[in-house]
């Protein structure tokens, strides 16, 4: 039996970050009410249709799933166990943010299913955390994890954000080491990226930065900078270093986990494992007599709960992932994780060798020190995961 994994997408926050270009709002009145009822309408809509399939993984990303109550999220879960065949460890998701959960809340969350949490927390430091537009501060954060203790979570990431605008080196390690004393069992560190269509782009973009060309030295001095590439190198450097010696092992480029608590979803996505996305907005890879098809939701809510009972006129057209596309995502999504991929994997998945198609590209990567090949597995070398993008621009 395959298994697969299963995203809900939740689009709605308190307010959109400065930095987000994640597909969310503030919603209007009964607008979660209305939409919950489609996402089960959704769920019950693939009724033995997966049957094949056994559910190994749940995620609840978003926006802010935690706006929802707990007996609405227990209500998506039953009609999930009821439609769908779950493996019974099966690891189920929440993505959280401070201050939108009481302690009745989370203890309704775990009572409905979900078994581990992710709190985007994204900086101790309060300036920090008000120049990427939190809605919370520090302290509300340290509410809210201890709230999912004492609720009974076992299983906690922790997100936090580097190279923000007026961060330090030391300003970042001071986060780091904070998060660490809390015991959480896994730590998602990513760099800022400056997305278009975010207010940070309009401050910090491309054509700001002409701007900048332009009017000198003061408009710079105006706003935040932005960590320099030199810093934001030595902030990643540092954090392999620090969570190492705090036991945590890094299992894949931003992500570090004790042993045993790495995030099986991701996992998921980073070995191509088919998974099935509900809610607007939401993605799909499946597999199909031999085939791959990828999905894509409505990204209107209003269309989405109009057709919710119908994926027929939920989904745009399928779009087949063709034979090399494989390829290329199982090559720079595998080397993604630390332990990279298999060439045994390679040749039972496409029939060839992995050599037969890049061998020139992996005789100079690891020339150039990017890459370690051994009997069977290929992996980024801490080199190559500092060049990671122009590593895994070669197998395009």
């Amino acid at each position: 039996m395959e298994n697969l994994e299963l995203y809900l997408h939740i689009p709605f926050c308190v307010r959109k970050c400065a930095y987000c270009d994640f597909l969310s709002h503030t919603p209007e009145k009964g607008e979660i009410e209305a939409y919950v009822k489609a996402l089960k309408e959704e769920i019950a809509s693939y009724k033995n249709i997966f049957d094949s399939c056994q559910v190994s993984t749940i995620f609840f990303g978003g926006g802010t799933p935690s706006l929802l109550t707990a007996e609405q999220m227990k209500e998506i879960l039953d009609g999930i166990w009821t439609h769908f065949r779950l493996e019974d460890t099966a690891e189920i998701t929440m993505e959280l943010n401070p201050g939108t959960a009481t302690r009745e809340h989370l203890i309704g969350y775990r009572s409905a299913g979900v078994n581990r949490l992710s709190i985007g927390l994204q900086s101790v430091h309060d300036k920090e955390l008000k120049m990427l537009g939190r809605i919370h501060d520090y302290q509300t954060f340290l509410n809210t994890y201890q709230g999912a203790r004492e609720a009974g979570f076992e299983n906690i990431n922790v997100d936090l954000i580097s190279a923000i605008p007026g961060q330090s080196v030391e300003s970042w390690e001071e986060s780091l080491r904070t998060v660490v004393g809390l015991n959480p069992e896994h730590l998602s560190a990513y760099s800022l990226i400056i997305e278009e269509g975010t207010p940070f782009y309009e401050i910090y973009g491309e054509k700001n930065q002409e701007t900048e060309q332009i009017h000198g030295e003061k408009q710079r001095e105006e706003k935040e900078k932005l960590p320099s590439e030199e810093e934001e190198r030595l902030m990643y450097e540092r954090t392999r270093e620090l969570l190492a010696e705090y036991g945590y092992q890094q299992y894949e480029i931003s992500n570090y986990a004790k042993p045993g608590y790495e995030c099986r979803h991701n996992l998921g996505y980073w070995e191509r494992v088919p998974y099935l996305g509900l809610g607007v907005g939401a993605s799909s890879l499946i597999r199909y007599r031999e085939k791959e098809y990828r999905y894509h939701h409505v990204t209107e809510v209003d269309e989405y709960i109009k057709f919710a009972g119908t994926p027929e006129k939920l989904v745009r057209e399928p779009e087949e992932v063709v034979r090399r596309a494989q390829i290329e995502e199982f090559m720079f999504l595998g080397l993604r994780k630390c332990q990279g991929i298999g060439k045994s994997e390679f040749r039972k998945r496409f029939g060839v060798p992995i050599e037969e198609i890049y061998g020139d590209i992996l005789q100079k990567q690891e020339r150039l020190g990017l890459i370690r090949i051994g009997a069977d597995q290929i992996s980024l070398t801490e080199r190559g995961m500092d060049l990671s993008n122009y590593v895994f621009a070669q197998y395009l």
